[in-house]
């Protein structure tokens, strides 16, 4: 059962060991049509698109992933 208030006052602190870990907010500029592109993505697979896009880059760095530039028109 939990109770109304619990006495915090006694425990003791220490750091998050997931600090590490946390997201870094960055300003990044997109081109719009990366944004819808991940937007889309997002709504058919259930996840914010900007953890969408975290994803992705995380894939990348850690097959090392390098960009292709061989853009076909």
């Amino acid at each position: 059962m939990m109770k109304d208030e619990y006495d915090l006052s006694r425990m003791q602190r220490r750091k998050n060991p997931f600090a590490a870990k946390l997201k870094k907010p960055v300003t990044i500029r997109l081109g719009e049509d990366v944004v819808d592109y991940f937007k889309s993505l997002s709504i058919e697979m259930g996840l914010p698109y900007q953890s969408l896009i975290n994803l992705y880059l995380k894939d990348c760095v850690i097959t090392h992933r390098k960009p292709n530039f061989n853009w076909t028109e």
